[in-house]
């Protein structure tokens, strides 16, 4: 538990940048990012008390801004599909090199992954998360985490092949890029 006021700003400074790369990573809007981060920040300051093991600061806070993702969902269920939103991001393809055209476009399939999906395979390849973290902070079974992030990357693999046939991705290693 946070007794220093200081000490919990300190921690969450460290970590805003990563939540907020997370929160880019599923909703791919700035300002909806930004703003999930700030409902994590507050509702983490509210709740500093409820924490007992400061070790685990980076899964806790993980869990507040997936809660503050599902709550935005919920609100915008009857008027947004998330595949509308998820159709919005356009790699660039102008003045870019190969690779970063790749780039681009892993970001774009990634966003046309299913919700549950595209949670596990960013909180394991950009947060670094191990599957058991990501079971407690999504609150599903370590089979289901492991089954989204093999069904996520193999839907990753076709959607390369079927973009760039010169390359044989499905033999490719996805590695993990921070």
């Amino acid at each position: 538990m946070f007794r220093n006021k200081r000490l919990i700003h300190q921690e969450l400074e460290q970590r805003r940048e990563l939540l907020y790369r997370l929160a880019y990573s599923w909703c791919h809007q700035p300002a909806l990012a930004d703003d999930l981060v700030q409902n994590t920040m507050v509702k983490a300051l509210r709740n500093a008390g409820q924490l007992q093991d400061t070790r685990a600061i980076k899964a806790w806070l993980t869990r507040i801004l997936t809660n503050c993702w599902y709550d935005y969902l919920r609100s915008k269920r009857d008027m947004t599909d998330i595949d509308e939103l998820a159709g919005e991001y356009e790699p660039r393809t102008e003045d870019v090199n190969e690779r970063q055209d790749i780039v681009d476009r892993v970001r774009q399939m990634i966003a046309e992954l299913p919700d549950g999906q595209r949670q596990v395979i960013t909180l394991v390849d950009l947060a670094g998360f191990s599957y058991a973290e990501i079971a407690e902070i999504l609150d599903i079974p370590i089979g289901t985490v492991m089954s989204r992030i093999c069904r996520a990357r193999k839907a990753l693999k076709v959607a390369l092949a079927e973009y760039d046939p010169r390359h044989d991705f499905a033999r490719a290693k996805i590695r993990r890029v921070k």
